[in-house]
């Protein structure tokens, strides 16, 4: 009988109260910084706090879903397209908050990336892969801002030569001048994708030590000639219990909704100021 890929609800679960958390977040910016909404909080510390924990959460959780698509060269292709609407559409409605390699072309060319690397990724043992993988987004998360470190700790100055050109800004090391509002270059999140993708190879692995010896039998000679663990020859009936159905219907369109969400809040905001009430 042929496999059956499971669905893993606390995955969707996850991903819609990131969802949820991501428009408000997004509703917030548009009231503080299109609509003049005098919220001082949100200029500082939480409101960077808040972003943050968005961005985390999601491009982890993209790491660890990569090692459940079946076409992620299709899904990267997709998520790069949309990035590129995202960017074409605000160049011409705002272009004052113009988009040039947002969250979603991020996720279309880290995709493609890790597809292309996986031959090799998956022949890493998960338990080296992950804390590499999170200590080079560690050192690199301000690569973007011209050092290695982490916030305020600066490990080393890097070469001014590095910051030019559009695809160096891809890279993570943008050109002077350079502005967007919402930028994710490969380096330093491509690491946090990575650190997502050995983090579900861990969990399989786990999962694979409790089955019987001999299912895993058969899964470790796949294991030792380079391939790694098919998502579903094993089984997480703890991630698969249906946690929340709205949350996890959220989980599931997250690319739709994603999209739609920001014009809509525009159109709801636009209204709401014609009225008189903003």
């Amino acid at each position: 009988m042929e496999n059956t890929r499971p669905r893993y609800s606390l995955l969707d679960m996850t991903r819609g109260i990131t969802l949820l958390s991501m428009i408000a977040y997004h509703a917030a910016y548009d009231l503080t910084y299109l609509y003049h909404v005098r919220m001082l909080w949100f200029r500082d510390d939480p409101g960077q706090i808040w972003q943050q924990s968005i961005c985390w959460t999601f491009i982890f959780l993209s790491g660890m879903c990569f090692c459940l698509g079946r076409r992620p060269v299709k899904r990267g292709l997709l998520l790069t397209g949309c990035g590129i609407i995202i960017t074409l559409a605000t160049a011409f409605v705002m272009p004052d908050a113009i988009v040039i390699m947002g969250i979603l072309s991020f996720f279309g060319l880290a995709t493609l990336i890790t597809a292309l690397l996986n031959p090799l990724l998956s022949r890493i043992p998960a338990f080296a892969g992950l804390p590499v993988s999170f200590l080079l987004f560690l050192l690199t998360k301000e690569a973007p801002y011209g050092y290695l470190g982490f916030e305020s700790f600066r490990l080393l100055e890097l070469p001014r030569f590095l910051y030019q050109g559009k695809i160096m800004m891809v890279l993570g090391f943008p050109y002077d001048g350079f502005y967007s509002t919402d930028y994710f270059p490969l380096i330093p999140w491509i690491f946090l994708f990575f650190s997502g993708y050995f983090t579900w190879q861990l969990i399989l692995w786990a999962a694979l030590l409790r089955q019987k010896a001999a299912e895993r039998y058969a899964l470790l000679r796949n294991a030792s000639a380079g391939r790694s663990i098919p998502a579903s020859s094993v089984r997480l009936p703890l991630l698969e219990k249906p946690k929340c159905q709205p949350l996890e219907f959220l989980g599931k369109n997250t690319l739709p909704v994603y999209m739609l969400h920001q014009p809509v809040l525009m159109a709801i905001f636009t209204l709401i100021d014609l009225i008189g009430v903003l």
